[in-house]
């Protein structure tokens, strides 16, 4: 892996970078499709290619569960398998250590896990983690790391992040050299926890670094607080990256404070239930105003979907139950998401991002409840 930042702007920490990749080229900062099982839900790869994407991210957890590690490595890893010839970063699973609470249990050696699908056990450490993201062919791997729920009590918060490190520690021992594993920052959210995590985790010199714990329904001005209590730790030369953050919003401010990478099933979620994110803020396509509204999704939008569909028959779609409306509004969100970056790198390229990223805060809120018209 090879990292360069080519541009960086002066009245703020956005950047411009190159990530160069064992399959492929990956411009910073950049969004991430996530196809969990393998597969961006509704998508194929070809319109993935043709939207713009250039790298997704797939789950260690739940392609280990099913089709299973062997069934990749028969196919002659992930790529093959799913037909993305494109990089591809991996979770590590430590969000279904948040997300499966229930089903798991924490121990200083790994976690066990009871299968959400058959019941059945399955234990993860530190080391197996990272030989079976090795074992995918994954362009990004992650280390297992311990992601807790928001609110969490400031001993429960720092015992999670020095079992983190801990495990980080164990990681990076066992990693190929060719690997590209990123550590992970933790502390939920207390600032002088995420330093000290920053620091250590810094100290194992990673090939990248993701920021944890976050996004995860804690107010939006914590998120960015801990952003730059950690961010100025993790050097120039490395890439950086909030995981899981994937509200228009949360990125552009990431964006400002110097984060190169984020991901999250915002856009491919909120399309299959029927709300899209547009320039004139968020739709609830299924809301009764939309019946007889023969205008585009989005007037200002080159997507597919806007080119060629109106409101009325989108929502047509998802009353009568057809699966082609969570595909175009899918297809919708992602271009939505993808397009986005792009503007924040030609902004950071002509120079005036600061001012740009002011006026997109002020003029766009996707958070709210609310319906463009």
């Amino acid at each position: 892996m090879r990292f360069e930042v080519t541009y960086t702007a002066k009245d703020c920490k956005a950047r411009l970078g190159k990530l160069t990749l064992p399959n492929g080229i990956v411009n910073t900062p950049i969004f991430m499709p996530v196809g969990t099982q393998g597969t961006v839900k509704t998508i194929i790869p070809r319109e993935l290619n043709e939207l713009g994407a250039e790298i997704i991210v797939c789950n260690t957890y739940h392609l280990y569960l099913r089709p299973s590690t062997e069934v990749i490595k028969s196919a002659g890893g992930l790529s093959k398998f799913i037909g993305w010839h494109k990089p591809i970063l991996t979770d590590s699973g430590g969000f279904q250590i948040y997300s499966l609470a229930p089903l798991r249990k924490i121990t200083d050696e790994g976690v066990k896990f009871q299968s959400h699908i058959d019941g059945s056990s399955h234990f993860f450490t530190p080391e197996s983690v990272v030989e079976i993201q090795e074992t995918f062919g994954s362009d990004i791997a992650m280390c297992l790391d311990v992601c807790l729920p928001y609110p969490s009590t400031y001993n429960t918060a720092q015992d999670a992040m020095n079992q983190t490190l801990l495990w980080a520690e164990r990681a990076r021992k066992v990693k190929q050299e060719k690997t590209n594993l990123f550590g992970i920052i933790q502390g939920a959210t207390y600032a002088d926890l995420r330093k000290t995590s920053a620091k250590a985790t810094v100290d194992l010199d990673f090939s990248g670094y993701g920021i944890g714990g976050l996004c995860l329904g804690e107010p939006s001005s914590i998120t960015y607080e801990m952003i730059e209590a950690v961010r100025d730790f993790i050097p120039d030369k490395s890439v950086c990256y909030l995981m899981g953050a994937g509200y228009p919003e949360d990125i552009v401010e990431g964006v400002k404070r110097g984060v190169d990478m984020f991901d999250c099933v915002l856009p491919t979620r909120n399309g299959r239930t029927g709300t899209a994110f547009t320039s004139l803020g968020r739709i609830t396509i299924r809301n009764a105003q939309y019946l007889t509204d023969f205008t585009p999704l989005d007037p200002n939008c080159g997507c597919y979907t806007c080119q060629n569909f109106t409101r009325a028959y989108l929502r047509h779609l998802f009353i009568a139950g057809e699966v082609l409306g969570p595909k175009l509004l899918t297809l919708h969100n992602l271009f939505f998401f993808i397009n986005l970056i792009k503007n924040i790198r030609q902004h950071i390229d002509q120079g005036d991002f600061l001012a740009w990223s002011q006026d997109f805060l002020a003029n766009f809120s996707s958070k709210n409840n609310q319906s463009a018209s």
